[in-house]
């Protein structure tokens, strides 16, 4: 993979930030949740936007 310039380093940390503010607002609504579905909704959605974090924070260390 190229070398990132700065504004796509930007624009990635951007993203990253933004994947972790979800994760930690969907894990809390989770916690938060009485309803069984709705609790496995915001707690599948907060490891979706974990994986997402994941795989953008893996383009940093390539």
């Amino acid at each position: 993979m190229p070398d990132l310039n700065q504004l796509e380093l930007q624009h990635l940390r951007h993203l990253i930030g933004a994947h972790d503010t979800a994760y930690q607002k969907l894990n809390t609504y989770s916690s938060q949740a009485v309803d069984p579905q709705i609790k496995q909704l915001f707690t599948k959605s907060a490891q979706d936007a974990l994986n997402t974090k994941q795989k953008l924070m893996s383009f940093l260390s390539e």
